[in-house]
């Protein structure tokens, strides 16, 4: 079995977790104004990521780059792998590849833990994402506390324009009640900044 196999129930069932899907995660946000250089990005390609329409043209025309602001936003203090092989516990099913990890190291040659944050890309359905992302949370939460690291994990399903938040600390894994939108830019960097912090 693999990352994508995970529906919500089977992650909750497998792994003993308790969900919690009726609080806002992130309270009191600072808001990050962007870049010139992503707004000129967004202004071009948001219509081309769109009008394409694929998960793979919202991975690289809009998720890759706001996720790379978020690496210069940390002055590169976290490290940020695209398409990543994160096989944990192949007996367990938590094993393929990651869309989008974020790691707090400065370190971008390898993987090192802490895990902070993984990123799934999604066409236009927003909760077929939800186990898959939650089980990579969890195969980042063991990656962890392999290398004796106890931390919040967040998890981000995303369609690009959509952006959704998780949280997982120790066996609660939250779903937040609130919804980000690119069109709020300013507000989702401050979020992205909160799961990396």
């Amino acid at each position: 079995m693999a990352y994508n196999k995970f529906t919500v129930q089977k992650v909750i069932k497998t792994f003993n977790l308790d969900l919690i899907d009726n609080e806002v995660l992130f309270e009191n946000v600072k808001e990050i104004t962007p870049s010139p250089f992503l707004i000129e990005l967004m202004e071009k390609y948001l219509p081309l990521a769109h009008a394409i329409g694929t998960e793979k043209a919202r991975s690289e025309f809009i998720i890759a780059p706001l996720l790379a602001e978020l690496t210069d936003i940390t002055n590169h203090s976290i490290s940020l792998f695209s398409g990543i092989n994160f096989t944990v516990d192949k007996q367990h099913g938590l094993s393929g590849r990651c869309d989008f990890l974020i790691s707090a190291s400065p370190i971008q040659y390898s993987l090192t833990a802490p895990v902070l944050a993984l990123v799934e890309a999604k066409n236009d359905n927003i909760n077929s994402g939800l186990g898959q992302c939650m089980a990579e949370m969890v195969a980042a939460q063991i990656f962890n506390q392999q290398e004796n690291v106890e931390r919040t994990i967040y998890g981000i399903v995303s369609t690009g324009s959509i952006w959704h938040f998780l949280k997982l600390e120790k066996n609660k894994i939250y779903i937040d009640k609130k919804t980000y939108f690119i069109d709020s830019i300013d507000l989702l960097l401050g979020v992205l900044s909160k799961t990396v912090s």
